[in-house]
C-alpha cells in the first residue's frame, strides 16, 4: 500500500495526462536550462540541446521531497559535447541542470 501512494499522487497531479504527456510538457524548460548552463561552461553561444531520455522521479519520502521530471539532455556546439541531468519539479518550469561527468577510462 505504501508503494502505491506515490503512484496515486502522481496520477492525481497529472489529471488526465499520461506520463509521456507530462514529460513532453517539460521538454522545453529542461532544454533551455541545459543550454544556458552549457553555453556558459563551454563558452559557446551556439550550443544546442536535445532530450536524450526522460522519466518521472517519485521520492520515497513524500514529506521531504518533491516529485520531479528528470531529463538527460545532450548539448553540442563549437566542437564540444556535454550531457546534463536536468531536474524540474512537476508543474514548475524552474529547472536545475547538473553536468554528467564522463566515466573514467
Amino acid at each position: 500500500m505504501r508503494r502505491l501512494a506515490p503512484l496515486a499522487l502522481l496520477v492525481a497531479l497529472a489529471g488526465c495526462q499520461s506520463t509521456d504527456q507530462l514529460l513532453a510538457g517539460g521538454d522545453a524548460p529542461a532544454i533551455r536550462t541545459a543550454e544556458a548552463r552549457a553555453r556558459f561552461e563551454m563558452n559557446c553561444p551556439a550550443a544546442q540541446g536535445s532530450v536524450l531520455s526522460s522519466r518521472v522521479v517519485i521520492p520515497e519520502d513524500l514529506r521531504r521531497a518533491v516529485e520531479r521530471a528528470e531529463y538527460t539532455v545532450g548539448v553540442a556546439g563549437c566542437g564540444q559535447r556535454a550531457v546534463y541531468i536536468v531536474g524540474c519539479p512537476l508543474g514548475d518550469p524552474n529547472c536545475i541542470a547538473i553536468r554528467q561527468d564522463r566515466p573514467a577510462g
